[in-house]
């Protein structure tokens, strides 16, 4: 039986996928995750006067610089031409929390789901940064794909 796992050989060794056969489409990958902190927190960041200045804006930086870094920071990644990185933020009153979205585009053989991952996830470090000397207590949370759309398995979603 064949694992499932393709990034090891059938001798249990760790690669990188061969992609070279794969057609080159076009694909798509959305993820999101969040950060939730004191009501004060998220004021400052609402209100645009942390101390290091705009958090949402140097977090979305971070982010699309994160996506089109991806394959240094995790080994077996490959480095994809990326065509299009959007990292977006909502404040949520409700939870004291900024909820992050990133949607990661190529036309390429294989798929984009670690760049937005990825891209989530330093964005979402990045207001933890700026912000920590108000809230040390933040908790960044449900980080996932969201859906993602291209390539041999086509689309999919999160469901609910």
């Amino acid at each position: 039986m064949t694992s499932p796992l393709t990034h090891f050989d059938a001798q249990g060794q760790a690669h990188m996928v061969d992609v070279a056969a794969k057609p080159a489409t076009h694909r798509i990958a959305i993820a999101e995750g969040r950060i939730e902190m004191l009501p004060a927190t998220l004021a400052l960041i609402a209100s645009g006067s942390a101390k290091k200045g705009d958090v949402l804006g140097i977090a979305r930086i971070a982010g699309i610089m994160a996506a089109k870094k991806t394959s240094e920071l995790i080994p077996l990644c490959h480095p994809l031409a990326l065509t299009r990185v959007a990292v977006e933020f909502q404040l949520k009153e409700a939870g004291n929390t900024v909820e992050c979205r990133a949607t990661v585009e190529t036309v390429g053989p294989t798929g984009v789901e670690m760049e937005a991952l990825t891209a989530v996830q330093i964005a979402l470090l990045t207001i933890y940064d700026m912000c920590k000397a108000a809230d040390r207590g933040m908790t960044i949370s449900g980080v996932r794909v969201l859906e993602k759309h291209g390539g041999k398995s086509g689309s999919w979603q999160v469901e609910g």
